[in-house]
């Protein structure tokens, strides 16, 4: 145990968060606001630290569980008056540079990819191939929207046009927040909210990062040599350990490889 003397002043403290894989997906490892909402809450309160560095590495994901997490850290920052450094591994990308844009600072390594700020929706239609095994689809609603985008049914006009309505209005809100995150850092002439994706060096001339510079070099430049670094994680649930998950964990892992997967990963 580290005895505390109030007349000593302590070394300065920087409290590490890792934020690694896809948002919202349903495995152990992924991130949610739920899952995430006590190791920020330990990170920001034990210890009164002097910052909140976040380890990120995410192609993205849900916009809801980015956006929620995003603001508990924004929340937790302000009331506290801590400031937030993010660090980028592999890639901020989509839901993961909006985590990246709750930090009052972002820095990556040089081969780190950064963007994407857009919106998808994917799915598949299986209804030709049903009619060629010589199945037929049967769906009963209340409600002439209830089976949207039925992937067993051909795609209808109208559901395109409610789906791309949705998604539109989900992009402008990812836009505005980009622009209120980072506001007159932005290059107010380039095209920044196509989806596009950048490495770090374009994306500290575009104004989405701050520089390149990795976590430890850049906490002891700015807060000296003698800076102690605490880490804070989730914890596996106990049954998790002896395999009761499995079979779901493999489904996520799936998934979250083909997340990594379209940005070369």
């Amino acid at each position: 145990m580290k005895l505390r003397l109030p007349f000593l002043k302590n070394p300065p403290l920087v409290s590490v968060v890792r934020l690694s894989g896809a948002i919202g997906m349903s495995g152990r490892g992924s991130l949610s606001d739920q899952t995430i909402a006590p190791v920020l809450e330990k990170a920001f309160r034990r210890g009164k630290p002097d910052a909140v560095a976040l380890e990120l590495n995410s192609p993205g994901g849900s916009p809801v569980q980015s956006a929620l997490i995003g603001t508990r850290i924004r929340t937790l920052s302000e009331e506290l008056n801590i400031p937030v450094y993010a660090f980028v591994e592999d890639v901020a990308a989509s839901g993961g540079y909006w985590l990246a844009a709750a930090a009052d600072e972002i820095w990556a390594d040089d081969n780190s990819i950064i963007g994407s700020i857009g919106v998808i929706s994917a799915g598949f239609g299986a209804h030709e191939f049903l009619a060629r095994q010589g199945f037929e689809r049967r769906v009963y609603t209340a409600g002439e929207s209830k089976s949207m985008l039925d992937p067993f049914s051909p795609a209808k006009k109208a559901d395109v046009t409610r789906l791309k309505a949705l998604l539109g209005g989900i992009h402008d809100n990812f836009i505005t927040y980009v622009q209120a995150r980072r506001g007159d850092k932005l290059d107010k002439n380039a095209t920044l909210f196509t989806g596009d994706i950048w490495l770090a060096a374009q994306a500290t001339e575009l104004g989405l990062i701050d520089g390149i510079g990795h976590l430890k070099p850049q906490m002891i430049e700015r807060f000296g040599d003698k800076v102690q670094f605490r880490r804070y994680g989730p914890r596996r649930p106990f049954m998790s350990r002896f395999g009761v998950q499995m079979a779901q964990d493999a489904l996520s892992g799936i998934e979250e490889r083909a997340a990594f997967a379209q940005f070369g990963l």
